[in-house]
């Protein structure tokens, strides 16, 4: 780190301690072996990322992630926390992660895969009560902060994470102001969305990581955002980066040294929940199956096997799509709040996405909402479309910059086409036979991609799609011996088979 950075840190860091810590931190470059308990392997890109967050840490200075999507931020900060753990710093004191609700499943997933050894508990949901007990970690959302804010002022926590760190962009709403009166030793934020050029967000991120380092809000707007923003001053702009470099890792996929350690084509299960109306109307199904099938058998039994499917496969996609509702709300879908989440990160980066379903209905109901939550054209490729239309829709996708986002039905986007200029695809339901969704993938995956492959596979912890999930793995392995394309394996399960691989395990 120059002596130029040493130079201008000084002036925003008041406190002669912090100050000669950080003199301390710019000199450490050291890159920390992985801890022996994780189960993963770090990337080298990756290895950087965590002993960066190590060092930050270990000097009490907050830091922002904030990678490229799918690079892998949420295996670097757990696997910091590890490596604490391997060093005897946690026994006594926990990590509070604060998430969006539709993303707990996915750490909860990340915890259990890559750090095994770290305790968890999740604060969350109607009947949440807080553990007596130490746990490493407490997972909790930015709402139940806010809702129970007293519960978490009690102690000073190791560590603060807060994922998809826009949720505390406006410093001004009730949310971010619970979130940053949360006393923690050290703090981290986590995003995958762009914010040098939104500096007013950034300096509401830094605040919450890194207090009074960009001074108050009123001063930075002077000093920096009229600046830099309106009178375009180069020379405060490099200032600015050269302030809070130390505290800041972004990395692109793009990045010459990144993109030679990536496959083209990265596949990421998101795990997502279902929210309290799915949860009632899965039951619900369920609770009828078993007196639609006494006394069935042969084609008539697999037939309402097959409907039951269908329709604990749509509740998890939306309720609107099982109950044929003209009215449907995001809110209502785990799956549709996710969906959201991630196509929010992707336009940020200004990058093309294709939403694979295998419902036409469903498609439509992602155009709908999609459209109207992000103020942006939604195209959407199904079977009902002309030859004509659907080659205006394909060209459209392709070469207007307009057009970022694509849904398509998985029959009609799966075969015969070329869709290069997206750089990520998401599978929002999943279909039994992998052959059919890799299919998919391989529109964009293809010769005349220039850039790596983002593939999001949508599945809701503690369904029928977990099995399904399941399934299609042991599949690639068992070629066509576990299940056939149309489902039929499935059907010939025992009703107590059936029952212990549909009803919800949460």
């Amino acid at each position: 780190m120059s002596r130029n950075t040493e130079k201008l840190a000084k002036k925003q860091l008041k406190n002669p301690a912090d100050y000669n810590r950080f003199k301390k931190l710019i000199k450490e470059t050291k890159i920390y072996d992985a801890p022996k308990t994780l189960t993963g392997e770090l990337r080298p890109y990756q290895k950087i990322g965590y002993s960066w967050l190590i060092q930050n840490i270990r000097y009490k200075f907050g830091s922002i992630l904030a990678d490229d999507m799918g690079l892998g931020k949420t295996m670097q900060v757990l696997s910091a926390i590890l490596y604490y753990k391997e060093h005897g710093i946690l026994e006594d004191k926990s990590c509070l992660i604060i998430v969006p609700p539709t993303l707990i499943p996915n750490w909860e997933n990340e915890i259990k895969k890559f750090t095994p050894d770290l305790t968890y508990f999740i604060y969350h949901g109607s009947n949440r009560t807080f553990p007596l007990e130490d746990y490493d970690i407490i997972l909790t959302s930015y709402g139940v902060i806010r809702q129970d804010l007293d519960m978490f002022l009690d102690r000073i926590w190791f560590l603060c994470v807060i994922d998809e760190a826009q949720n505390i962009k406006n410093p001004n709403t009730q949310q971010t102001k619970a979130i940053k009166e949360v006393q923690a030793r050290t703090k981290i934020a986590i995003t995958g969305t762009p914010i040098e050029n939104k500096l007013t967000d950034y300096w509401s991120i830094f605040d919450f990581v890194n207090k009074g380092y960009l001074s108050s809000l009123d001063s930075f707007k002077a000093n920096y955002v009229m600046r830099i923003e309106r009178l375009e001053e180069t020379e405060t702009l490099e200032k600015f980066k050269t302030i809070t470099k130390p505290f800041v890792m972004r990395r692109l996929k793009t990045d010459d040294n990144i993109k030679d350690e990536l496959p083209d084509k990265i596949v990421n299960d998101i795990y997502c929940s279902l929210t309290n109306k799915q949860i009632k109307l899965y039951n619900a199904i369920m609770d009828g199956i078993f007196e639609d099938l006494e006394g069935k058998t042969g084609i008539e039994r697999r037939g309402i096997i097959l409907n039951i499917i269908t329709g604990l496969k749509q509740t998890c996609n939306h309720p609107a799509q099982f109950l044929r509702s003209d009215n449907p709300k995001i809110s209502e879908s785990g799956k549709m709040e996710l969906l959201i989440t991630i196509l929010e990160n992707i336009l940020d980066m200004n990058e093309k996405v294709i939403i694979f379903t295998q419902y036409a209905q469903m498609g439509e109901i992602i155009r709908k909402l999609v459209s109207k939550k992000l103020k942006t054209d939604v195209l959407f490729l199904h079977g009902s479309l002309s030859q004509q239309k659907r080659t205006e829709v394909i060209d459209k996708f392709q070469e207007n910059k307009d057009y970022k986002i694509l849904v398509a039905t998985l029959k009609t986007g799966g075969v015969g086409l070329n869709l290069t200029a997206a750089q990520n695809v998401i599978h929002y339901d999943l279909w039994w036979n992998p052959a059919i969704e890799n299919q998919a993938t391989d529109r964009v995956h293809r010769i005349g991609q220039k850039s790596d492959v983002m593939v999001y596979r949508f599945i809701t912890k503690g369904t029928l799609e977990e099995v399904i999930d399941e399934m299609s793995k042991n599949k690639l392995n068992l070629a066509e011996k576990a299940i056939s394309s149309d489902e039929t394996f499935i059907t010939e399960m025992t009703d107590e088979e059936l029952k212990e691989k549909l009803s919800l395990r949460l």
